[in-house]
C-alpha cells in the first residue's frame, strides 16, 4: 500500500483529469499575465537598448550595484550569525530546568517575535544615532543588524525549541543511560538532531532575513535595493534597475539555499554517525548490566 493512501484517498480518474485541467488553466493564466506585463512594459519603452545600456558600463556596477550588494551581504552575514547564536541560546533557555531562565527566555523570544522588523530598525537606528559608542555613520548598519538579529533570532529560538520537542523520547533516554545530564543531552545529542530536522524552516527564515535587509532603505542604509533605486534615478531607467536588483536577490537566495542544503546533508550524516555511536555505547552498557547465569 502506498504511504500516501494511509493519509488520504488516492484520486480517481475523474479527479486526476480535473487536476490536469486545473494545472493547464493555471499555466495559461500565468503565461497570459506575464505576456500582459511584458507588453505593458514594452509599450512604455522599458525594453529599449537605451534603458539597458547603463548595465554594460563599469560605473553602474562599481558606483551603485556592487557597493549595494556588499552592504547587503555584510549586514546579512553579521545578522545571520548573530541570529543563529541568539536562537540557540534562547531556544535552549526556554528548555532550561531553572524556571527563571525559562521565563526570561520566553518573554524575550515572544516579545521580539511580535514586534515588526521595521519598528525594530527604526527604534535601534534612532537609539544608535544618539549613542556615543556608535559612530554616526554606522548607526544605520547596526540598526539593521540588531533588528534582524533580534527578530530572526527569536524565530530560530522557537524552531530550536519545537525541534527538540519533536524528537523521540528515546534520544534523551539513551543519553541519560550513558551518564549525560539533561543539559548535556540537550546540547550534545538533541540540539544537533533538532537543527538538522528544522533546517528547511531555518533556511526559509535566513532567506527572509536576507531579503529584510532591503528595509534598511527606510533608515538610509545603502543596501542593494537603495543602490538600484539610485541607479534608476540617475540613469532614468528605474524599472530595468529594479528588475536587475530582483535578479541579483533571486541569485543570492538560490545560492544560500543551495549552500544551506549542502550543510544540512553534511550535518545529517554526522548526526547519524554520532547517534550510531551513542546507541552502540548504550547497548553495550545494557548488555554489561545483564547478570550472567550462575
Amino acid at each position: 500500500m502506498n504511504d500516501q493512501s494511509l493519509l488520504f484517498d488516492l484520486p480517481g480518474p475523474r479527479a486526476r483529469r480535473r487536476e490536469r485541467i486545473g494545472n493547464v488553466i493555471g499555466i495559461v493564466v500565468l503565461v497570459a499575465l506575464g505576456a500582459w506585463v511584458i507588453a505593458a512594459l514594452a509599450a512604455k519603452d522599458q525594453f529599449t537598448a537605451a534603458r539597458w545600456a547603463p548595465f554594460l558600463t563599469v560605473s553602474a556596477w562599481t558606483d551603485y550595484l556592487l557597493p549595494g550588494l556588499w552592504a547587503t551581504l555584510r549586514a546579512a552575514a553579521v545578522a545571520l550569525v548573530a541570529a543563529f547564536v541568539f536562537g540557540v541560546v534562547f531556544g535552549l533557555g526556554r528548555l532550561a530546568d531553572a524556571r527563571p531562565v525559562r521565563w526570561i527566555s520566553t518573554v524575550v523570544v515572544e516579545f521580539f517575535r511580535a514586534v515588526p522588523v521595521l519598528v525594530l530598525m527604526l527604534f535601534f537606528y534612532f537609539m544608535f544615532s544618539q549613542a556615543s559608542f556608535v559612530p554616526a555613520t554606522s548607526a544605520a548598519f547596526w540598526g539593521v543588524v540588531t533588528a534582524l538579529t533580534l527578530y530572526n533570532g527569536s524565530v530560530v529560538a522557537e524552531l530550536v525549541r519545537s525541534g527538540i520537542h519533536s524528537l523521540p523520547s528515546g534520544q534523551r533516554e539513551a543519553a541519560l543511560a550513558i551518564g549525560l545530564t539533561p543539559a548535556r543531552s540537550r546540547r550534545l545529542i538533541e540540539l544537533p538532531q533538532a537543527l538538522v530536522a528544522m533546517m528547511p524552516a531555518m533556511i526559509s527564515q535566513l532567506i527572509v532575513a536576507l531579503k529584510d535587509t532591503a528595509l534598511g532603505y527606510i533608515i538610509t542604509y545603502s543596501e542593494l535595493l537603495a543602490a538600484g533605486s539610485l541607479l534608476g534615478s540617475a540613469k532614468a531607467n528605474l524599472i530595468p534597475s529594479l528588475i536587475v536588483t530582483a535578479v541579483i536577490f533571486v541569485a543570492l537566495n538560490f545560492g544560500m539555499s543551495w549552500a544551506a542544503q549542502r550543510l544540512a546533508d553534511r550535518l545529517s550524516r554526522r548526526t547519524s554517525e554520532q547517534m550510531s555511536t551513542v546507541t552502540g555505547i548504550a547497548t553495550a552498557a545494557d548488555v554489561a548490566d545483564v547478570p550472567t547465569p550462575a
